[in-house]
């Protein structure tokens, strides 16, 4: 398994992608890419966002691939926040209607074949699991 230890900061997305795309299988379908740098970006900046708010901190990240299954681990030291408990948007309300927040989430957890949430040792603990 692979590790990233970053500041948790916007200015940092690009590396997360290319330490996250360093364990990709080399035919992975761009399809399947486009719906692992969503889940990973909405990760990620909801870390950088919040989790420390109004001070930074450090994210850390592992990533394997293994018998086809992509798995990725985000780790904080912030807030306890529990992205997965956040009820779903109604997507069959206008956007207007609906309320502002949580379509990230939303499309992490219909695009990754599972999301898993544990605050353990201080510490929120993010699995994302992927077959491709």
């Amino acid at each position: 398994m692979k590790e990233l230890t970053i500041l948790a900061d916007d200015k940092n997305m690009e590396a997360v992608n290319d330490f996250v795309h360093s364990v990709f299988p080399e035919d992975c379908p761009a399809a399947i890419i486009y719906k692992i740098d969503l889940a990973v970006e909405e990760i990620f900046v909801n870390i950088a966002h919040y989790a420390y708010s109004p001070n930074s901190g450090e994210a850390k990240i592992l990533a394997s691939f293994e018998n086809g299954e992509l798995m990725l681990v985000f780790c904080d030291s912030g807030k306890a926040f529990n992205p997965i408990e956040k009820k779903d948007p109604d997507i069959t309300l206008s956007a207007e209607e609906r309320d502002i927040g949580g379509l990230g989430i939303f499309l992490t957890k219909k695009f990754m074949d599972s999301v898993e949430y544990e605050y353990k040792d201080g510490q929120n603990i993010l699995t994302l699991r992927k077959r491709i």
